[in-house]
């Protein structure tokens, strides 16, 4: 029986080899507390200090603007949220500025700004999935206390202008943070020539384990801390340091983006192959922010007459792993808000699949998925005739 075909890294990827080669001796020996001043502590903290450097150095930054987290999603919530409080503190509106198609961790710390008093502003996208830099130049008018727009959309792969829109936002005073889990080991990343205030990385996209990341916190008075109790990190994440975690996380990045140039072009080949084979085989699949910069690893695709469920279900029985852009809510199924903001129909939205290639991805995975896609897309369409879901 052949190995199942994992074409979702999007969503996670394998720990590599080398990451947790460098992560055992801190689980194993080197387990101390990195706040204590006896040797058990400091070999800790040597270690905490040395993946703060990797990361800055992987992403241009300094070592003292690095502040570990548990991953993603913490660090949007700290980004967003601790902008927030701290233009409060200053005496200036909490207002938050974000886009339609961002990930729902910045959705979702957005409205928290608004439970907290503050206010929120969603910007609206083309249909190619990008930002116009008019209705941005427009929103920054309103004095927000942060602006976030993801430099990768996660369903779509959309790239969006992040040089321009933190020159925007430089130009106006405002913090500008994007979240770059998808970007990183993509695209290089240099802070030291990018107008970017406020930045999210994951360690589980990367090939570090899952409940790692990092916000780069490029000034200090940026956040206010979102989590209290003791001074670690400087006081904007406090909370004893998961060091194996962060020395994976460092190995990580330290490799991806050393990697980034070389597998960006191999994975963009290998997408568009892909998606050249899904197309000669259902000629009517449509291909989501085709019109649009796309990161090379994610593909979205809608079949008409196909519901992403079922696509899933069957790819899964043929050993290919995928994802959609919907999700399940109290029993019902809604279309991604990404493909909705972008303007895509309610009953292609409901189709979408996401294929994500990773470093694990050879030709062979190509050809099997691109082999059997045509089959299932025909199963499924008579299936949904059969429901009379068609």
């Amino acid at each position: 029986m052949q190995p199942p075909v994992y074409l979702d890294h999007a969503a996670t990827t394998p720990v590599r080899p080398e990451v947790l080669e460098a992560m055992l001796p801190f689980l194993r020996d080197t387990w101390g507390n990195p706040s204590s001043a006896h040797r058990v502590g400091r070999a800790a903290r040597a270690g905490l200090d040395q993946a703060r450097r990797e990361v800055a150095e992987a992403v241009g930054a300094e070592p003292n603007q690095i502040i570990f987290t548990s991953g993603g999603t913490e660090a949007d919530n700290l980004a967003i949220i601790g902008a927030a409080l701290a233009a409060r503190d200053a005496g200036r509106p909490m207002r938050a500025i974000v886009t339609a198609i961002e990930h729902k961790a910045i959705l979702a710390a957005s409205h928290e700004v608004v439970h907290l008093g503050g206010e929120e502003r969603i910007l609206p996208v083309g249909p190619d999935g990008r930002l116009d830099l008019g209705v941005l130049a427009a929103a920054l008018e309103e004095g927000p206390s942060v602006v976030s727009v993801m430099w990768v959309n996660n369903e779509v792969g959309v790239v969006q202008p992040v040089a321009e829109i933190g020159a925007r936002c430089r130009d106006a005073g405002v913090p500008f943070h994007t979240d770059a889990v998808q970007a990183f080991g993509k695209f290089p990343i240099a802070l030291q020539s990018l107008p970017v205030s406020l930045l999210t990385l994951s360690g589980h996209k990367i090939g570090a384990p899952k409940g790692i990341g990092a916000l780069v916190v490029r000034a200090r008075g940026l956040v206010e801390a979102i989590i209290h109790g003791g001074g670690q990190q400087y006081g904007i994440r406090p909370g004893t340091e998961n060091v194996a975690g962060a020395v994976a996380l460092g190995r990580a990045a330290t490799i991806a983006a050393a990697e980034a140039a070389e597998e960006s072009a191999r994975l963009g080949a290998m997408r568009d192959d892909l998606a050249a084979r899904i197309q000669a085989g259902v000629p009517d699949v449509v291909v989501h922010g085709a019109r649009a910069p796309r990161a090379p690893h994610v593909l979205s695709i809608s079949a008409p007459g196909t519901d992403s469920e079922a696509m899933l279900m069957h790819l899964d029985l043929a050993g290919i792993c995928a994802s959609s852009g919907s999700a399940c809510s109290t029993g019902a199924v809604e279309p991604s808000h990404v493909l909705t903001a972008m303007g895509v129909s309610r009953d292609l939205a409901l189709g979408a699949v996401r294929f994500s290639l990773g470093r694990e991805t050879v030709a062979q995975d190509i050809e099997r998925v691109a082999a059997a896609f045509p089959a299932i897309v025909a199963k499924v369409r008579q299936l949904s005739v059969v429901l009379g879901r068609a």
